[in-house]
């Protein structure tokens, strides 16, 4: 079980039409949306997730990692979180675009957020 999630939390995620991301997700507290086409029809779709600008004074801290040869985002998901898709809290709190950009250079200084991630999907400053 994972450390501070309830087993009936992780039961609910199991449950189709809970809830369309699971709790580990980046995605899990973005807003659902439902456009209505002109037939009547309704279309569930995920809105944008936008991230604050990284000099928020709420977000969390984070420790530094100084990227080494053949390292990858989802190496570095398990090392600090225990599981290799949680690479994008990682990238969350790093000025990247694509995520790739995190490792791709040996010796680059990027900032991994602590256990728990970022309220709300902030980011450090």
């Amino acid at each position: 079980m994972t450390e501070g999630i309830q087993p009936y939390e992780s039961a609910l995620d199991a449950i189709p039409g809970a809830h369309p991301y699971p709790r580990s997700s980046r995605y899990h507290d973005a807003e659902i949306g439902v456009h209505t086409a002109e037939d009547g029809t309704e279309h569930r779709y995920t809105k944008r997730r936008l991230l604050p600008p990284l000099d928020t004074p709420d977000a969390r801290e984070a420790e530094e990692h100084v990227v080494g040869a053949g390292e990858r985002p989802d190496l570095l998901g398990q090392r600090y979180f225990g599981d290799p898709g949680q690479w994008w809290q990682i990238a969350d709190a790093n000025p990247v675009l694509d995520p790739r950009e995190l490792t791709d250079e040996p010796g680059r200084v990027i900032d991994v957020p602590l256990p728990g991630g970022f309220p709300q999907g902030g980011r450090r400053a």
